[in-house]
């Protein structure tokens, strides 16, 4: 991945989410009407703490997410998921 140009907002992280499945454990091919949203991806960039929250995530976290957290947004082809630190809710 090429170094991203920008910056996020205090209390804000950019996150890759993980790839959806294609295929369930017996085989059986998923096609893209059925599949979920991911809720697991890995953080790419890290906004500034907030004055009130320290910022506990950092870069390269796996982190799991709320389904309908965040905003999907498009940088340099590739799609990645802006939430607040508040919307994770677990890292890995």
């Amino acid at each position: 991945m090429s170094e991203l140009k920008g910056r996020i907002l205090a209390g804000k992280i950019l996150v890759k989410p993980q790839a959806a499945e294609t295929t369930t454990a017996s085989g059986i091919i998923i096609p893209d009407s059925a599949k979920e949203k991911p809720l697991q991806g890995e953080v790419v960039l890290v906004g500034d703490a907030k004055k009130d929250e320290a910022m506990e995530v950092k870069i390269g976290d796996k982190v799991l997410y709320g389904k309908y957290g965040g905003t999907e947004i498009s940088i340099e082809g590739e799609d990645y998921l802006l939430i607040s630190q508040s919307d994770v809710l677990y890292i890995l």
